[in-house]
């Protein structure tokens, strides 16, 4: 991939337009830093670390790399203000926002001198997130794992549009793993790619070794999104995801849905490594993933897959 400059790699300082997706249980300061130290952006998952954590999380990135690194704040959890404080002492310098409105964080961040991402899921939310004046808008497809967006609009449909309606810098999300994607995403207007799942299925993705190797086996259809009634996650279909199930065949009780869900699931299945009773969040792109790979090595495909893409005849 030729290393000239565009509007994300001007807009955070990095040298390839690849953004890490900031996953809970799998985007700690390893996986970060070694992104950034790729030439990427690596973001730091603050959804699933309590605040001590992630000062230290922030921390120990800030010795493992010199180059650029953020963080993924998931809206939807308690100890905001918390969080927002600590990543300004740590001297973050990039925040993506998800799961809330951009509006709340992105003046008090920008006044400090942070650039501000936002996650949205439909054209409409991503042009509020330009109207509230953020740096960069990450639309997300249907396709990828974790929480999601309710409209179950797929990302080679999403791009373009949202690229019709907005000017900020635009970064293609959902249902990448290959350079040919990342291509892909681009000619259809992205300026650049975050990727969740490819990075979830490599050595320094603080998830537990059992998740890595049930990536690696996943194949078509074997993911689903459900829990649109509480917060719309894709998770991979096993016993939990059963349980689910069964709740929906007697109604869509909302109350059992949150007695079943616990507040552990996701640790349990993800860091734990309990593959039958955790909630294990993936995208439909895990069926492509066949291999637990060091970051550089996936950063090495993807450039290499990138330039053919360009270039069939190579």
């Amino acid at each position: 991939m030729q290393q000239s400059q565009n509007k994300i790699t001007q807009l955070f300082t990095i040298q390839y337009p690849i953004i890490q997706a900031g996953m809970i249980w799998h985007s700690g300061w390893k996986l970060a830093s070694a992104v950034s130290n790729c030439g990427g952006l690596g973001l730091i998952g603050a959804g699933s670390m309590y605040p001590d954590i992630l000062r230290e999380n922030i921390q120990k990135c800030k010795q493992a790399t010199d180059k650029p690194f953020g963080v993924n704040v998931p809206m939807l959890y308690p100890n905001l203000d918390e969080v927002i404080q600590i990543i300004l002492e740590e001297g973050v310098k990039i925040v993506f926002t998800s799961a809330g409105n951009p509006k709340t964080y992105t003046e008090t961040l920008q006044k400090e001198g942070l650039k501000v991402a936002h996650v949205v899921s439909s054209t409409k939310f991503a042009m509020k997130c330009e109207d509230a004046g953020v740096d960069a808008i990450v639309a997300e497809g249907f396709e990828a794992g974790g929480h999601n967006g309710r409209d179950e609009t797929t990302t080679f449909c999403l791009i373009p549009n949202v690229r019709k309606h907005i000017s900020k810098p635009l970064i293609a999300a959902g249902g990448i793993a290959l350079g040919s994607q990342m291509k892909a995403a681009m000619i259809l207007g992205a300026d650049g790619v975050q990727i969740g799942s490819r990075f979830a299925a490599t050595v320094e993705a603080s998830a537990h070794e059992n998740w890595k190797q049930k990536i690696t086996q996943l194949q078509e259809g074997d993911t689903h999104l459900t829990l649109k009634e509480l917060a719309p996650v894709r998770m991979v279909k096993n016993k939990f995801f059963n349980e689910l199930e069964d709740i929906y065949n007697v109604g869509r009780n909302k109350e059992s849905l949150i007695a079943s869900l616990g507040r552990a699931r996701a640790k349990k299945g993800m860091f734990e490594g309990d593959m039958e009773d955790g909630e294990l969040e993936i995208g439909q792109v895990s069926a492509l993933i066949d291999d637990i790979l060091p970051v550089d090595a996936v950063f090495r495909n993807l450039l290499k897959e990138f330039e053919e893409a360009n270039n069939p005849s190579l």
